[in-house]
């Protein structure tokens, strides 16, 4: 689906009924990946607010002829989703343990996500919303966002190691989830 670049011009003209055609289109394309970052929907659909708040003001600095709409959207909304967690950074909690980095490249480096492939994408989203917030956020950056440890270290102000870390906590306590789902559903079998 493409944005009409007709619709954008009207929004950055402050045209209502415009803006509530656009809002709609980035809602049904930027919730899912608001509801990634967020344990429950009332977060994601705040974040997703402000993401459209920034999309409607830099409308009119783009232009909406050959705007790539949806990417350039997707990204706002990412930004968006950092630049909240950077806020509230300091009421998330923190990493206890200090490993060296040759440690976290060792663990990150042999762990491998079987979670993807053996259940459906819908699942890994809700155990998501079971580990911790910076785990989380750096499983959505790396497997499904596509970033590098670099990115994401220089996103979320941390380092390389650290984000290697994150990733590999995230894997391995999502991997202990869908195997304990694997035993109860064995159990239940029997």
């Amino acid at each position: 689906m493409h944005m009409d670049s007709n619709i954008l011009k009207a929004c950055a003209s402050n045209d209502r009924k415009a803006q509530k055609q656009l809002y709609e289109y980035c809602f049904k394309m930027l919730m899912p990946t608001c509801l990634r970052y967020h344990a429950n929907e009332e977060d994601a659909r705040s974040s997703l607010n402000m993401a459209f708040l920034k999309i409607i003001n830099s409308l009119a600095t783009v232009d909406a002829e050959t705007l790539n709409f949806n990417a350039w959207a997707k990204r706002i909304t990412t930004n968006t989703l950092i630049d909240e967690y950077r806020k509230n950074k300091n009421y998330l909690s923190h990493v206890q343990g200090k490993e060296t980095e040759r440690e976290l490249d060792f663990f990150s480096e042999n762990t491998q996500n079987e979670a993807e492939s053996d259940f459906g994408c819908e699942m890994i989203m809700a155990m998501l919303t079971q580990i911790p917030d910076i785990s989380a956020k750096v499983f959505n950056l790396y497997v499904i966002d596509g970033y590098n440890h670099k990115e994401i270290a220089d996103l979320l102000d941390m380092s390389e190691g650290t984000s290697k870390w994150h990733l590999s906590t995230a894997r391995k306590l999502l991997r202990e989830k869908l195997e304990k789902m694997n035993a109860n559903a064995q159990k239940m079998v029997i």
